[in-house]
């Protein structure tokens, strides 16, 4: 990149700090940082120790002032990191004095935008710097340090190599079809399909897995009023984080809490009990509700285990999406004197209201077959326990996967005399995987992906 204009912004979190940093990436930044410091001259990659002046020769601040020349930098640009004491109304001044010399502020993402455009980082790297920041567990933040350091990367481009491999056999028949040898099959073309498929199934497995730590599932709590859903949520959280009366329609609107399960985030809704009422205030919580409930992954139907099936849990039944993975709870067993148990619907062990994969017998109230619950999460989204080895792949990575996944099935089905066809399938894979590192990919792809990250970043 070339003739780019210098960006600044503060790459630390706002508010107050012990150090805050401005971050500028551009072009022959050498003047600049003489400037900055007061006419002193850094070494590149050394710590200078000196004050920031204004366009007075006043001091700002003082404090590092790092100087990375190109190409060796994080950006592949010249770097200058200011390095001060971590004040609001400081950084504001330096950021202000770095615009006044000629930078403009940095959109988000646009120092790693700069480093993926000088081929310092690929695409799936430059994600995963995102990742790294927005992890919410200590797996998650491990494999976006995997994926950083091109473990994804690496994993996509061996399986390009070997696609570009089979192209090139393929490409030889095309252009060679008065040859007398059978060059697919003296190589081996179908056995080499096939060995690709199985290396993108094993990679999709893998980034499928890793797609659920970095963005968790969502859980919502359903059923009838007060059958147990604020407790349920509160025992799953640890702390009373929604309010428990035995008053009907207690909780008026959805409640939100985060927890993990093995290195899962799991984003848990209790809603307000879906039901026919005339309190305004309550009609907004519901109709919250049923929103909640249609971008779910997993509903928990709670059910009062001394009372069954009620006409108002049979109507919330009834308005479930087809699809929704469930999970039924029979809460209040301290009540009942039953022990806690888990089953699937078909052992008929309990009696299933809903067509649940499972049906649990719990007590949110003292915690009885809270693990039951945590384990039957995890069997609803796939979760196989490991996180070694995976990638923390995001949603289009895992739609590129698959669609390299059906171009190969497709080409595996095509015909002896199908060569072109043959051939097309594989370039189209070939694109699709090509699409997760950025060697193909479309310019507004590439805002899209860079806009959500933080700015200074």
């Amino acid at each position: 990149m070339t003739n780019n204009p210098v960006i600044a912004a503060v790459a630390t979190a706002p508010g107050r700090g012990g150090v805050g940093v401005i971050r500028l990436s551009g072009q022959n930044l050498l003047p600049l940082a003489q400037i900055l410091s007061g006419g002193k001259t850094p070494t590149p990659r050394v710590a200078m120790y000196t004050d920031f002046t204004d366009d007075q020769n006043r001091v700002i601040d003082n404090g590092l002032l790092l100087y990375f020349a190109a190409p060796a930098s994080f950006t592949g640009e010249d770097v200058i990191e200011l390095q001060g004491h971590g004040g609001p109304v400081v950084m504001q001044m330096l950021l202000q004095r770095c615009l006044q010399l000629g930078a403009r502020l940095a959109e988000p993402g646009e120092f790693t935008k700069r480093a993926f455009l000088n081929n310092k980082l690929d695409l799936a790297q430059a994600e995963s710097v995102a990742d790294l920041i927005d992890a919410s567990s200590q797996s998650a933040a491990r494999m976006a340090v995997r994926s950083l350091k091109g473990a994804f990367s690496d994993e996509i481009h061996r399986l390009v190599d070997e696609l570009i491999t089979l192209r090139m056999l393929v490409e030889a028949t095309l252009d060679f079809p008065e040859e007398d040898i059978d060059f697919l099959q003296a190589a081996d073309a179908s056995g080499k399909l096939q060995h690709i498929r199985a290396a993108v199934d094993h990679v999709l497995l893998h980034a499928e897995q890793g797609a659920l730590l970095r963005e968790g599932m969502k859980v919502v709590l359903v059923g009838a009023p007060n059958v147990g859903k604020s407790s349920l949520l509160n025992a799953l959280a640890g702390e009373e984080v929604a309010i428990v009366t035995d008053i009907a329609g207690t909780t008026r609107d959805t409640v939100r809490e985060q927890i993990t399960l093995d290195g899962v985030p799991v984003h848990i809704i209790d809603t307000a009990g879906l039901r026919q009422t005339d309190d305004v205030v309550e009609k907004i919580g519901i109709e919250r509700s049923q929103q909640a409930v249609q971008q779910a992954d997993v509903a928990l139907i709670l059910v009062d285990q001394r009372e069954g099936l009620n006409e108002i849990t049979a109507d919330i039944l009834a308005q479930l999406p087809a699809g929704l993975h469930k999970i039924e709870v029979h809460n209040k067993i301290d009540l009942t004197g039953e022990v806690a148990s888990s089953v699937s619907r078909e052992t008929g062990q309990l009696q299933a209201f809903s067509d649940a994969e499972k049906v649990i017998a719990l007590s949110a109230k003292n915690g009885t077959g809270l693990d039951l619950l945590r384990d039957a999460l995890l069997q609803q989204v796939g979760w196989q326990g490991e996180s070694e080895g995976l990638f923390l792949a995001r949603t289009r990575h895992i739609q590129a996967l698959q669609q390299a996944q059906q171009e190969l099935m497709y080409a595996g089905q095509c015909q002896h005399d199908e060569i072109e066809l043959f051939a097309e399938h594989l370039r189209l894979a070939q694109n699709a995987l090509n699409e997760i590192t950025g060697e193909f990919s479309a310019d507004d792809l590439l805002g899209v992906i860079f806009s959500r990250f933080c700015i200074g970043k």
